[in-house]
């Protein structure tokens, strides 16, 4: 590793499946690699050490929430977010732009940004590229995204006006940032228009970040339109630099956003799924609440290696259900993390030896 804060090496590719390591202050990050997201501040049901133990490399904060609650500054006088939720290792922060087009009750959107109300107490604020930074900056994160409209991927004029908005507080956010010990990725928008997304590809990557993600999918579109968004994207951003797919997160997604060369992804979807009762399998999930699994002594996945899969049955699993423990979101969230860590894994490792597309052709994808 050199003294540069941020370097990204792509050690091998498949097709356009690539596998490489993003440095950064924090510790390296092997790609291609899932994040869970821990919004507020923590990973749901789970605590630090059991990341750690699972292998997470990386863990994924939101601005938005942070800002209006305990408050960014905050934050910073207790040392930072690694010191405040006791996380060694990389972290991301979102922009907080997803969430004040989807959660914020009411906003008004203009050329500078974004004003509007608290999902929690009504109470109104306002967004800019500028605020954005500046929160990100308190939270201290490695690597912190450009704030941009998220817009929904369907209906071409308001997805273009988005995307030149998106460009225009992309250029704002690198002006206002001062931190050289995080990275700043633009988020490259477009909906399901290629013409839209390789326009708005092609700008980011003449802005020079460090890293590009790629947002406003999986948000409605079909499977084979984000596939087909990925691939126009990615023939284009700068194969040095790396590509995260935001809110992606289920096996087959990575699977295919990996072939489709992805680096890095995050989503809610292990811990969220685990609250809700599901497991992942490799392919599809299980809802452990179903009375099949009463007296089921089997692991939720017999071939798992996860400390729930290697001590609980489905019938204990499911008894904690019905009698509404909590432990039953943390041994379902240990395994759904583990699933998609461990595939993540496995894709690495067929990258580097070269047999990736017989990996792919197995598990199914196309």
């Amino acid at each position: 590793m050199t003294n540069v804060p941020f370097q990204f090496d792509l050690l091998a590719r498949q097709g356009r499946a690539r596998a490489g390591v993003f440095h950064t202050p924090h510790g390296d990050i092997p790609t291609p690699i899932f994040a869970p997201v821990g919004t507020q501040a923590t990973v749901k049901a789970v605590t630090p050490a059991q990341l750690q133990e699972l292998g997470a490399r990386l863990v994924l904060s939101n601005t938005y929430h942070l800002y209006l609650r305990p408050g960014d500054a905050l934050i910073a006088e207790l040392g930072g977010l690694h010191e405040f939720m006791q996380w060694p290792g990389p972290i991301l922060t979102d922009s907080g732009g997803f969430q004040v087009f989807s959660l914020a009750k009411i906003r008004e959107i203009d050329a500078e940004g974004v004003t509007f109300k608290s999902h929690i107490d009504g109470s109104t604020h306002r967004f800019t590229p500028e605020k954005s930074i500046a929160i990100q900056e308190n939270l201290g994160a490695d690597i912190i995204m450009a704030f941009d409209e998220c817009p929904h991927p369907y209906g071409r004029e308001q997805v273009s006006a988005a995307v030149e908005r998106t460009h225009r507080w992309a250029e704002r956010c690198l002006q206002a940032k001062t931190r050289s010990d995080q990275a700043l990725f633009g988020i490259v928008q477009g909906g399901v228009y290629p013409d839209l997304r390789e326009h708005s590809a092609r700008f980011l990557t003449g802005l020079d970040f460090p890293g590009y993600a790629i947002g406003g999918l999986a948000v409605g579109e079909t499977k084979p339109e984000m596939h087909a968004m990925l691939e126009v994207v990615n023939d284009i951003l700068p194969a040095e630099k790396p590509r995260y797919l935001m809110g992606v997160g289920t096996p087959e997604d990575l699977v295919e956003g990996v072939a489709r060369g992805v680096d890095l992804f995050d989503c809610v979807a292990p811990t969220r799924l685990a609250r809700h009762k599901a497991a992942f399998l490799r392919r599809g999930r299980l809802n452990m609440a179903k009375a099949e699994h009463a007296r089921d002594p089997r692991p939720i996945d017999e071939t798992c290696t996860c400390y729930t899969c290697q001590h609980f049955s489905r019938a204990y699993l499911r008894h904690l259900i019905q009698a509404k423990e909590m432990l039953a979101s943390t041994l379902l969230s240990i395994h759904n993390i583990h699933t998609l860590l461990e595939l993540m894994r496995e894709m690495r490792q067929a990258i580097l030896e070269g047999r990736f597309e017989a990996f792919y052709a197995e598990y199914g994808g196309g």
